[in-house]
């Protein structure tokens, strides 16, 4: 009994000297005691210091669309989300239908191999010419089953124009959204647009900039025009405007890249592909433009862009699940070339898997790894292609070796 007196009194005791020491150290640090635990699973992205690295591991969740694997279709199946895309048919007047041919030309024959099959579609007639100016509303951004990048429907605010020139599907810039308003300077800056601001062929590139003033009132107008010019930049140089090369700046993200002042756009139109204005030439007559496979080429000045990027950049990390999915999209099965006979492929035939220590050859015989087919630019043939100014890069430049 005395020992279990005993132990009862010392445990108090202890009790006592813990509440004492523990209310004195709560006084000297508070935050220390205060603090509650948080596990990792817990962590608040919001109560953490902001950086780039938080925010992307915090988007990473939200970009694709994947399945609970019910079944083996779906369980690899990744979709970019796009919930901005309209739910609906297209414009039924700015599309035609698509007859297939499964890869064969007028003869019958087989000229491009893989092709056959797959869902009915319209083809989205898409206007990469722009000529008409004016401001234009954006309806809507939908999807093209024609092309990677999703589409955007315009509607011009002229009610002078007539039925087919009032609605045109364009290629959608990333970022842009129904409600937005896209513009086309193809036919020039309106004389009433910027004040003070003159859009002449004799002066192009940088020769403002070159011009010493000799007097005040030269340099005024200097002044005058550097303000115009900043001030038109402010106004035209917006995604999904049409803008001539001559009047962006350079390092600006272009797409829709028309080589002809009065030819379509044909360059950088696939998704999440972009282009970017370097430099302009002194002389006023070439700008050199940097395209998405890095080669930097000559474009006259007199042709236009579309400035920004092209939509939908999340288009490549896409997987199809299936290879049923293929098939939808009118894609046949690729067979291997050394599962072909001799007289098939130049891979075939042999026993085992083996291709006979041949150099890797395309069913045609052209070898398919490494052999230069174009040579453009500077190190090409004489006279192959003047516009090259660097080409791109390839091999161990490419790897950045």
């Amino acid at each position: 009994m005395l020992s279990s007196r005993c132990l009862l009194r010392s445990a108090f005791s202890a009790l006592n000297v813990a509440g004492s020491a523990s209310s004195s150290s709560a006084s000297v640090l508070p935050h220390v005691l205060t603090r509650t635990r948080q596990y990792a699973t817990e962590a608040i992205l919001s109560q953490q210091s902001p950086s780039e690295v938080n925010a992307a591991l915090a988007r990473t969740s939200i970009l694709y669309k994947t399945y609970k694997p019910v079944s083996p279709g779906i369980r690899h199946l990744k979709r970019p989300l796009s919930p901005h895309l309209y739910q609906g048919r297209p414009l039924r007047e700015l599309t035609v239908a698509l007859r297939k041919r499964g890869g064969r030309n007028n003869h019958g024959h087989i000229t491009v191999r893989h092709r056959g099959g797959g869902h009915k579609q319209r083809i989205r007639i898409i206007d990469f010419m722009r000529m008409e100016p004016g401001l234009c509303d954006v309806v809507r951004i939908e999807y093209d089953p024609g092309r990677s990048a999703h589409i955007a429907l315009i509607k011009n605010r002229n009610s002078e124009l007539s039925g087919n020139k009032v609605w045109s599907y364009i290629l959608a810039p990333d970022t842009l959204r129904a409600g937005d308003v896209v513009q086309s300077f193809r036919q020039g800056i309106p004389p009433d647009l910027v004040p003070g601001f003159v859009d002449s062929k004799d002066i192009r590139g940088k020769v403002l900039n070159k011009q010493e003033p000799d007097s005040a009132n030269q340099t005024q107008t200097a002044s005058t025009a550097s303000l115009a010019l900043g001030v038109l930049r402010a106004i035209t140089i917006k995604p999904g405007n049409v803008v001539p090369l001559r009047l962006i700046p350079p390092g600006t993200i272009i797409h829709n890249i028309a080589l002809n002042p009065q030819g379509r756009a044909i360059l950088v139109r696939s998704a999440g592909t972009f282009g970017q204005v370097v430099e302009h030439e002194d002389s006023g007559k070439y700008t050199h433009v940097r395209l998405q496979s890095g080669e930097v080429r000559q474009v006259l000045q007199d042709c236009v862009a579309t400035v920004g990027k092209v939509s939908n950049p999340l288009w490549k990390n896409r997987n199809l699940g299936k290879a049923g999915r293929s098939r939808w999209l009118g894609r046949r099965p690729h067979v291997r070339g050394m599962a072909m006979n001799r007289c098939d492929h130049p891979h075939g035939g042999g026993r085992g898997k083996s291709k006979g220590n041949k150099q890797p050859r395309s069913i045609w015989g052209w070898l398919a790894k490494g052999k230069r087919t174009r040579k453009p630019g500077p190190k090409g043939p004489k006279n192959s292609n003047k516009m090259v100014i660097r080409e791109r890069p390839r091999g161990k430049e490419k790897r950045g070796l």
